[in-house]
């Protein structure tokens, strides 16, 4: 999934995109967290947004835009590199890590 997230925005950004957005319901914690190890900033919270199997549903946005997407690009292609791979297709060094390099 990262790679692929990682091929959408590379494109993106290529085709000179400005900015990318994430969006997902408030109540999903995962979305949000795979956004920002991403790369991805809160903009904020879109409240009542829409109601959504009976409940109100809150939508949280994420942006990424063109000036931070180098540095996003170089701690993704680290992590996705052939040498962060051990024989078994497992990583090496976690995203948070290889952002840390």
């Amino acid at each position: 999934g990262t790679e692929s997230i990682w091929l959408l925005l590379r494109q993106a950004f290529a085709l000179g995109y400005r900015r990318v957005e994430w969006k997902c319901d408030s109540l999903n914690t995962a979305s949000r967290r795979a956004a920002e190890r991403l790369g991805f900033i809160f903009e904020g919270r879109f409240r009542q947004k829409i109601v959504r199997k009976g409940r109100n549903r809150d939508s949280d946005w994420l942006s990424m835009i063109d000036s931070e997407w180098p540095q996003c690009d170089a701690v993704l292609q680290r992590w996705l590199a052939a040498d962060n791979f051990d024989e078994h297709g497992r990583q090496r060094k976690t995203l948070a890590a290889c952002s840390r390099e």
